[in-house]
This record gives structure tokens, sequence and C-alpha cells, in this order.
């Protein structure tokens, strides 16, 4: 049974490897810019991971106009991917131009 759903503009698409979701996430969907800074990057994970490593929680707040509950919904997110992902090899993906899943 798949445990990760990608949920990005409604796709309910589901991996059971959360390496293979991030990979589709970081190809399959247009990249977005991110309203704090302005660097553009994969939505999902690394947008994720990109707003709450780079910026504050208020900062994240105020540019998304979000509420606790949506910035603790990324928090856990983040967490737990980073929790049963292997990094290196979505990145060794990635780079290889491959994302094959």
């Amino acid at each position: 049974m798949a445990s990760w759903e990608c949920a990005i503009d409604g796709d309910d698409e589901q991996f059971e490897r959360v390496e293979d979701l991030i990979v589709h996430q970081s190809t399959a969907h247009e990249r977005i810019e991110c309203k704090v800074c302005g660097t553009v990057l994969p939505d999902g994970y690394f947008a994720i991971r990109h707003a709450f490593d780079e910026h504050s929680r208020a900062e994240y707040v105020r540019a998304y106009d979000a509420t606790a509950k949506e910035v603790r919904r990324r928090e856990n997110a983040k967490e737990n991917i980073e929790e049963d992902a292997d990094i290196r090899e979505v990145i060794d993906r990635l780079e290889g131009g491959s994302g094959a899943i």
C-alpha cells in the first residue's frame, strides 16, 4: 500500500517510497517562486524545506498568509519526509536526469 501522496494542486498520485514522491514532485510539477526571497525551486518537499530552513516562521506566515495549522502541517510533512527519505538518492536521481520512478 502506498503511503506517500503528492497533493500538489490536487494531485492524488501515491507512492510506495518517499524518494519516488520527491522525484515526482520535482519533475512532474512546475517550479514555484518563493514569496519571501524570489528563489525558484521545485514545488513540494524542496519548497517546504527551503521555506523553513531559509526563512523564519514569521516571514513564511506573512508572505503566504498562512495559519498556524498550515505551518504545522508543512513542518510535520518536512519532518516525516526527512525521517524516511534518502535525500542523497533523490539528488543523485535528479542530477542524473533520469527522474525514473
